[in-house]
């Protein structure tokens, strides 16, 4: 059910329920999240923006695991993250996530293939091989398996990342400004990347950008301020994205 912003409160893969993230206390109290309800939903990608200091991150964050919030709810599926230890945590974040970040965090020693496939070699699985060759098809991989990082380009290193976040299948891939070390024209063909392995794949992307044009790729936008949702926007252009940033700067 949506909101009267239209922002989904339920139905999605990972959902968030008045969530309240608090760092500090007393007068150096920060309220990163205030009360955020939101709904992701699965074989979409979702595009979270905001200001410095809106609470993007720490929603992803949050909604992946990596931080926990000061109270509220986050659902991974029919999994309540609250109150699962550093262990079921740290199994959660490898058998059912994916994530892709602004550095690439590659292994310099192992080759491309082997950076793809470490995500399933330390949880001791067998890669899916029919998956493992639509992934890499996907991403255009095929001649740089071989490759170590050192001999890959910075859009080149970054597609090894989106492929090893996808070989596992995940539940869903969180993106932190996925572009941000990339120029434009590497940048682009990084999100027509992740566009198709959600319309091809049927995977579930959840992206943290600044870039109102990494945000045109997604199928819908959220924007936060002072820890809160206060808009959402369905089949963005870069245009109307920034419009709606404009707005919230008056």
């Amino acid at each position: 059910m949506p909101t009267s912003t239209g922002i989904p409160v339920d139905g999605g893969i990972v959902t968030a329920t008045d969530v309240t993230k608090v760092y500090g206390s007393g007068e150096t109290e920060v309220r990163a999240l205030d009360g955020v309800s939101v709904a992701f939903p699965a074989g979409q990608m979702t595009a979270i923006m905001g200001p410095s200091g809106s609470g993007k991150s720490t929603l992803m964050h949050c909604c992946a695991g990596l931080d926990s919030v000061t109270s509220g709810s986050i659902r991974l599926g029919d999994v309540e993250l609250q109150g699962l230890s550093d262990k079921q945590l740290t199994l959660l974040r490898r058998d059912r996530i994916g994530f892709i970040f602004q550095a690439f965090n590659l292994i310099p020693t192992l080759t491309a293939k082997e950076n793809i496939e470490l995500p399933m070699a330390l949880a001791g699985r067998s890669a899916d091989t029919e998956w493992l060759h639509q992934v890499v098809d996907t991403v255009g991989l095929e001649s740089r398996l071989t490759h170590r990082p050192s001999e890959l380009s910075g859009g080149q290193q970054q597609r090894v990342a989106v492929a090893r976040a996808l070989a596992s299948k995940p539940d869903v891939i969180f993106a932190d400004e996925p572009t941000g070390n990339l120029d434009s024209r590497t940048g682009a063909e990084i999100l027509t990347f992740i566009r198709e392995a959600v319309t091809m794949l049927g995977q579930t992307v959840i992206m943290v950008t600044h870039d109102p044009v990494a945000a045109s790729y997604a199928d819908s936008v959220l924007f936060l301020a002072d820890g809160r949702i206060v808009d959402a926007l369905s089949d963005p252009s870069p245009a109307t994205v920034l419009d709606r940033i404009k707005a919230f700067e008056k």
